[in-house]
């Protein structure tokens, strides 16, 4: 038979700290809290099972659960000599939830349960006090009325505030015992009116109520929208605890209050909180009363003019100072603690790992190594990878205000304020003359690259997560919230129009490219700082890994930010981005526009010194660590003109008429260019491209190393599906080198390999590495064609499908291990038993996600490549990821 419930109180528990599974991180800790003596208030937890039984048994509760719950209030109640519902020393108590994953807020509590019109009576005549008693009722009506009953908590409050206004109080403490009476009786009967049923006095109907009003607020709207956010699946369920009342609002000998075993917000090795005289623990977060500081320092640094709870109790902050080192002592981690004060005697009421900032994280990690009480490896451990980010971005001061225009897609992190401009032109323009710019596109192109480099940050209303706009800022580390399709651009007006609200060019907005918000105005921002801790445990976390980080990364830039962030080479350099330059674009699109051979070739020769060049930059600045050079990839309409200009330009520089340029453009439109001619399609069709580019990477090569500089190139050969694509591709790279080496007379290394970013290629990966020297996983295009989703599209329903359960991640983000994983698993292993010194990487936008990192050590990958301001965050999930797979050896 089902164990439903677990016990704890001072000095035992049926349950420990390891078992948040069942008990949830409330339950769990209060009965390790009660195991380690220290004084908990006794109540018993109602395990997570029970609530999974409870929603997929239309709102019944498992046989055997009410008895239970009897027994375990008889305990509590022989414990402290009080009955549950007495009108004599009435026992009352608190109804928590408590998921194993922490989500403050989420879900619902109900305080002082066991209150009704005869129980009030028994705790004025125990306490002394019978403004308490009726202000411990009162508290209990609004939030059973609010959480149980449905009645908005408003109602309740435009009672207070006219009982307020009637009495001439500022403060609700201003209201005395007779106005609080007066107020209970309004309360109870202002919930029988808009719930339509009396307030329930039986104690135990109002239990009961309570714990289902928990069970429920599992599946509340606001607990459904946290957990899709972060990442907390919806069978966990939640605990339900319930606990004998404290009370911190009988005197001036009782207290409430929260505290950290450290700064939060710092990482400094300070005790931090504060806490009220005379309040229940919601006063403390409500605003109604302004918290004391905790210690004499923190009110130094502050100015405040209240007394500290060092001062005003000082032997009941001895005790709490004793409790802050047994559990951070226990736990060997920062503890965020919950306590109250009753009668000169300290409880505990929660203990949980604080939350910190990415600041405090690291500075606690790196130095409670030192202390001892953790080693390198449970530092790294430590460690969100994901929140790096707000050390590598400026992000919004969480108390500014914010006026919020609407919402995207998150998809390059941090925060950016700017002018709004609608061209990639003007962007340039007004930069130029020094102005703060954010680029607004309805969807943005290779065209536009100017544009967004000189941009603050970019907002578009279409694509998605690994759309151009998305994948091009986070190389470059520029804020972008993308396909924001609540809000409509005008590009030929100047004009976004968001709601009922329209702005134009000019007027300043803000976006968040970690939230994905759009805010109208400038918005309050914190700076980026890496401190001393970020070198220290990046250096504990590069001892750990197996896995290299390399960097996507194409321009000097580019390349130089990837080795500041810690980068070990390149694992994609994209050569299409090269050519999008003023000086280049139109040699580019002459060449494209050519009918004939020789034509193409001589705009090619145009262009091969420019790209020869980029190689030389590249190869000097990366000095010897492997560059993976993937050759033109994108359909050729992406480099098309579209304005009279660049048409007027290109027809001037290819001797052509304008009316022969728009007949050979129109010939040039893809249906669908993203599965038409590219990739070695284009170097199949038009072998001279590719020659081209081969000879400007060996030229390079040959170049710098005569100057003594070291290279390696990896030449990629894009979008192959069939090995004899690879094959003819490879001869011709192979004839190019050896013209090279033979002109220049330098012994030239390198190597040939091939992206994998179609399903055929990873199934046919063990013929493919018969020639091919190294393996790149193209994971946007392979989630793309695996799934038949258009990244740029998929934005459209990627939210329905996420709220429905249909997919628990966007997979452009996080790898889809069953499909998509699957394939790339195929791939290694066939590739690496028809080659087995196969080098193996991945270069797409999962190389910068931690869950994705995971998932590639485990396939047994070399490399992960992703944007430069990522490689932090993919160095610390490689770590992780080593660590996790040497557990299970």
């Amino acid at each position: 038979m089902s164990k439903w419930i677990y016990e704890f109180g001072d000095g035992a528990a049926e349950g420990a700290a390891d078992m948040r599974e069942l008990l949830g991180g409330k339950g769990a800790n209060l009965a390790e809290m009660s195991r380690l003596g220290l004084p908990v208030p006794p109540g018993f937890t109602i395990t997570t099972e029970v609530c999974t039984h409870y929603t997929e048994n239309a709102n019944a509760y498992p046989k055997g659960l009410e008895k239970g719950v009897e027994g375990a209030l008889k305990k509590i109640e022989k414990a402290l000599g009080r009955r549950f519902g007495g009108a004599e020393k009435p026992l009352l108590v608190s109804v928590r939830s408590g998921s194993r994953a922490s989500m403050p807020g989420m879900m619902d509590t109900v305080l002082n349960l066991g209150l009704n019109d005869d129980s009030v009576e028994g705790l004025s005549t125990d306490s002394g006090d019978e403004r308490f008693a009726y202000d411990s009722y009162r508290r209990f009506i609004q939030m059973y009325g609010d959480v149980v009953m449905g009645v908005d908590h408003h109602h309740f409050e435009d009672l207070l505030e006219d009982l307020k206004a009637d009495r001439g109080a500022d403060l609700d403490n201003d209201l005395g015992a007779g106005d609080l009476k007066a107020l209970v009786e309004d309360y109870l009967a202002k919930a029988e009116d808009v719930a339509g049923k009396p307030f329930p006095q039986d104690p135990r109907d109002q239990l009961w109520g309570a714990i289902g009003a928990v069970f429920g607020s599992w599946m509340n709207q606001r607990a459904v929208t946290y957990r899709r956010l972060h990442g907390i699946p919806s069978d966990w369920g939640t605990a339900v605890n319930v606990q004998a009342m404290v009370f911190g609002n009988m005197g001036d000998d009782c207290a409430t209050g929260v505290c950290f075993t450290r700064n939060p917000s710092n990482g400094d090795n300070t005790f931090y909180g504060e806490f009220l005289l005379n309040a229940q623990g919601e006063d403390v977060v409500a605003g109604i009363r302004t918290p004391q500081p905790l210690t004499e320092a923190e009110k130094s640094v502050t100015g405040s003019n209240l007394a500290s709870m060092e001062s005003a109790l000082p032997d009941i902050y001895a005790d709490l100072l004793d409790v802050r080192g047994k559990l951070e002592r226990h736990y060997t981690d920062m503890q965020d603690m919950e306590f109250t004060v009753e009668r000169g005697k300290l409880w505990m009421l929660q203990t949980r790992a604080g939350k910190r900032t990415t600041k405090a994280a690291l500075k606690i990690a790196v130095d409670m190594v030192a202390e001892g009480l953790i080693d390198t490896n449970q530092a790294i451990e430590r460690i969100d990878p994901a929140q790096l980010d707000q050390l590598l971005h400026p992000t919004l001061d969480p108390k500014a205000e914010r006026d919020l225009l609407g919402r995207g897609l998150p998809a390059s992190p941090g925060a950016a304020t700017g002018a709004m401009v609608f061209s990639s032109a003007d962007a340039e323009a007004w930069a130029g003359r020094g102005e703060k710019v954010i680029l607004v596109r309805m969807e943005t192109s290779p065209e536009d690259i100017g544009g967004m480099h000189v941009s603050e940050g970019i907002l578009t209303t279409r694509g998605g997560m690994t759309s151009h706009a998305a994948v091009v800022a986070r190389g470059m580390g520029i804020p972008c919230v993308s396909g924001a399709g609540d809000l409509r651009v005008d590009s030929q007006a100047k004009k976004l129009i968001a709601l009922d609200v329209e702005l134009s060019e000019g007027d300043v907005i803000t976006v968040d490219g970690s939230t994905g918000e759009i805010m109208r105005g400038a918005v309050a921002m914190i700076r980026p700082e890496l401190t001393g801790d970020f070198g220290i445990l990046m250096e504990w976390a590069d001892e750990v890994r197996t896995m290299g980080v390399r960097a996507n990364a194409e321009t000097p830039t580019d390349a130089e930010t990837a080795l500041k962030f810690g980068a070990e080479g390149i694992g994609l350099s994209r050569t299409e981005h090269m050519f999008f330059e003023p000086g280049r674009i139109v040699h580019m699109r002459e060449m494209i526009l050519a009918r004939e051979k020789d034509h193409r070739r001589r705009a090619l020769d145009r262009l091969l010194p420019f790209q020869r060049q980029d190689f030389i930059e590249l190869f000097n600045i990366m000095n010897g660590l492997p560059i993976t050079i993937r050759l033109l990839d994108p359909p050729l309409n992406e480099f098309l003109p579209h304005t009279v200009e660049d048409m007027t330009e290109v027809a001037e520089a290819a001797s052509m008429t304008m009316e022969e340029v728009r007949i050979r453009k129109v010939e040039l439109d893809e249906s669908n260019p993203m599965l038409g001619h590219r990739g070695c399609r284009l170097g199949i069709t038009y072998p001279e491209i590719y020659e081209m580019q081969a000879r400007a990477i060996f030229e390079a090569a040959a170049e710098v190393t005569k100057a003594g500089v070291p290279v390696a190139p990896e030449i990629m050969i894009p979008l192959v599906s069939v090995p004899a694509e690879f094959d003819i591709l490879k001869e011709l790279i192979d004839r190019v080198a050896g013209e090279v080496m033979e002109a220049t007379g330098q012994e030239l290394s390198y190597m040939t390999g091939t992206m994998i970013e179609l399903p055929r290629a990873a199934l046919l990966a063990g013929e493919i590495a018969e020639a091919a020297e190294f393996f790149s996983f193209g994971t946007n295009d392979l989630t793309q064609t695996t799934y038949g989703f258009s990244r740029d599209d998929a934005g459209t329903f990627m939210e329905p499908y996420h709220k429905i359960g249909i997919l628990p991640e966007d997979p452009f983000i996080t790898i889809d291990r069953q499909g998509v994983g699957e394939l790339v698993r195929i791939g290694a292993e066939r590739g690496r038993a028809a080659r087995p010194d196969l080098k193996m990487g991945i270069c797409g936008e999962h190389g910068g996600d931690p869950a994705s990192v995971l998932f590639f050590q485990e396939v047994g990958l070399d490399y992960v490549s992703c944007s430069p301001y990522r490689v932090p965050i993919a160095r610390l999930a490689a770590a992780q990821a080593a660590l996790r797979d040497r557990d299970k050896k």
